[in-house]
C-alpha cells in the first residue's frame, strides 16, 4: 500500500495540463458495446477506473491497447458474453452502466451489483424500472441484476430525480429501442452531452442533450468511431481551489471552462482572480489570502458535490464562517473528522457544514474515506504548517492522473511512499 506525505506552506506556481473527464470517459467506454468494429478513443484519463472500465469490456469481448492517452478497443461482437463479475465490479460505481447496452445489444444482461465510494446510498432502483418500462425482464437475485428482453420498446421516461448514471444507461440502451424514447428530467452534465455527442457520431438519432429533456430515436445499428474525451472539469476545479488556498499562479491548460461557472464563480468569490484566455485556457493568481463563501451542492449547472470537499479544504484557513449545504448525497461530510483532526473548525448539523477560519492548521495522519475526499485532504495538507501523511490513497488514484507529480511540478512538497499501517 501507498501514501502520500504532504508538507505544506509551499505556493503554487507554473502550468498544469487538465486530463480527460473520468465522468465522461468511463460511459463512452460502454457505448463501444453497442456496435462491432474499432474504436481509437483519445484523452483518455489514466486511471484505475479505467483500468477496472476496460478489463470488463474484455469479459464482454472487447479487446483493448492503450497507447499513451489513446485507448485502441475492438469489439469483436460475441452476443454470449453477457455478464460483468463482482470482482472486477467491486470497486466502481460506474459498471452499472454497462446495463443497458449489454441488454439493448444482446438481448440479455448479467451485471453485478456495484460498488464505489461509501458516499451514500446510490440505488439503482432508477435504472431498473426505466428498463422494465421499455419491456424488460428484470430481476436482482444473488447480488446480481438480470435483465432480458428481444427488443426494448421506446417509450416516455419520467426519471422521479436527476440521475446522471441513470440518464446515460438509458440514453445508450435507448439508441437500439424500437421507437422513440423521450427522457423527461433528465440530467444535464456536460458529460452526459459528451456521451451523446459519441453516440450521435455513431450514427444514433438524439436530440435535447444537455437539457432536462432527451429524446432518443431507435435505430436497426450504430458503427464504431473515433473520439475525444472532454476535460475533466472536477480535475480543473481542485487544482484552481488548491491554488486558492495556498496562493500562487498557475496556468492551466486544456480546461473546459464553459462546463465550470458555478465552481469559477465560487473561487472567485472566495478571492481567486481569473484570467480567461480562450476557451480552454486560464491563469489563476491568488494572494492565499481567502475570503468566506457560502455554497451549496446541486445538480448541473449548480456546484457540483465532487467539488465539495476540495472547496471545504479550501475554506479551513478562511478570513470569517462560511457554510457548505450537501444537497446530493447524505454521507458525504466523512472528510470533516479528519480536517478537525488537523485543527479545523467545523460544526455539522444535517446537510450543512459550518466552516470557522483557524489561523493555525497542523499537519496530521489522516486517511481518505472516498475520492474527492482524497484530494480534499491533500489540499489540506498543502495549507498545513507541518507534515500530513495521507493513507488510503488508492481512492485518489481511481480520477486523478499522476496527481501528486502535477501538484509536485508547481513546486508543492508532496511524495507517495510505501506504507505498511493501511
Amino acid at each position: 500500500m501507498e501514501k502520500l506525505v504532504v508538507f505544506g506552506k509551499n505556493r503554487l506556481y507554473g502550468d498544469v495540463y487538465i486530463s480527460g473527464a473520468k465522468n465522461a470517459a468511463l460511459p463512452i467506454l460502454a457505448a463501444t458495446i453497442l456496435s462491432e468494429g474499432s474504436y481509437q478513443i483519445s484523452n483518455i484519463p489514466l486511471l484505475n477506473d479505467i483500468k477496472t472500465m476496460s478489463k470488463l469490456l474484455f469479459t464482454l469481448g472487447i479487446t483493448h491497447r492503450l497507447e499513451g492517452n489513446v485507448l485502441h478497443l475492438t469489439n469483436n461482437g460475441d452476443d454470449k458474453l453477457i455478464e460483468v463479475p463482482y470482482d472486477l465490479v467491486k470497486t466502481m460505481r460506474a459498471s452499472i452502466l454497462l446495463l443497458g447496452p449489454i441488454l439493448a445489444k444482446k438481448g440479455e444482461a448479467r451485471v453485478s451489483l456495484p460498488g464505489g465510494c461509501a458516499i451514500g446510498e446510490r440505488p439503482v432502483d432508477l435504472h431498473i424500472s426505466a428498463l422494465e418500462k421499455m419491456g424488460a425482464t428484470i430481476t436482482v437475485e444473488d447480488g446480481y441484476i438480470h435483465a432480458v428482453c428481444k427488443k426494448l420498446k421506446g417509450c416516455v421516461i419520467d426519471f422521479e430525480k436527476v440521475t446522471v448514471t441513470g440518464t446515460e444507461n438509458i440514453l445508450m440502451a435507448a439508441t437500439l429501442a424500437e421507437g422513440r424514447t423521450v427522457l423527461n428530467n433528465a440530467a444535464t452534465e456536460p458529460e452526459v452531452e459528451d456521451l451523446a455527442n459519441i453516440l450521435i457520431k455513431m450514427g444514433a438519432t438524439i436530440d435535447g442533450a444537455g437539457t432536462p429533456c432527451i429524446i432518443i430515436d431507435g435505430v436497426a445499428s450504430l458503427k464504431s468511431v473515433d473520439y475525444e474525451v472532454m476535460p475533466d472539469r472536477i480535475e480543473c476545479g481542485t487544482f484552481l481551489a488548491a491554488v486558492t488556498a495556498t496562493g500562487g499562479k498557475i496556468k492551466v491548460h486544456n480546461a473546459p471552462i464553459s462546463s465550470m461557472t458555478a465552481i469559477l464563480n465560487a473561487l472567485e468569490e472566495a478571492g481567486l482572480e481569473l484570467d480567461i484566455e480562450d476557451d480552454n485556457t486560464l491563469t489563476a493568481t491568488s494572494s492565499g489570502y481567502v475570503k468566506s463563501v457560502d455554497i451549496e451542492t446541486s445538480v448541473y449547472p449548480g456546484f457540483p458535490t465532487d467539488m465539495q470537499a476540495q472547496f471545504m479544504a479550501a475554506m479551513l484557513k478562511a478570513d470569517g464562517v462560511s457554510t457548505v449545504s450537501e444537497n446530493i448525497f447524505e454521507n458525504r461530510f466523512m472528510h470533516v473528522a479528519e480536517y478537525k483532526r488537523m485543527g479545523a473548525d467545523i460544526n455539522v448539523e444535517g446537510d450543512t457544514a459550518t466552516v470557522k477560519g483557524v489561523k493555525h492548521f497542523t499537519g496530521a495522519q489522516i486517511m481518505a474515506s472516498d475520492l474527492r475526499a482524497s484530494a480534499g485532504l491533500v489540499i489540506a495538507g498543502l495549507i498545513a504548517d507541518s507534515e500530513s501523511d495521507i493513507s488510503r490513497i488508492y481512492h485518489l488514484d481511481r480520477g486523478y492522473e499522476t496527481f501528486e507529480k502535477k501538484l509536485s511540478n508547481l513546486g508543492a512538497d508532496i511524495k507517495r511512499v510505501k506504507s505498511e499501517d493501511q
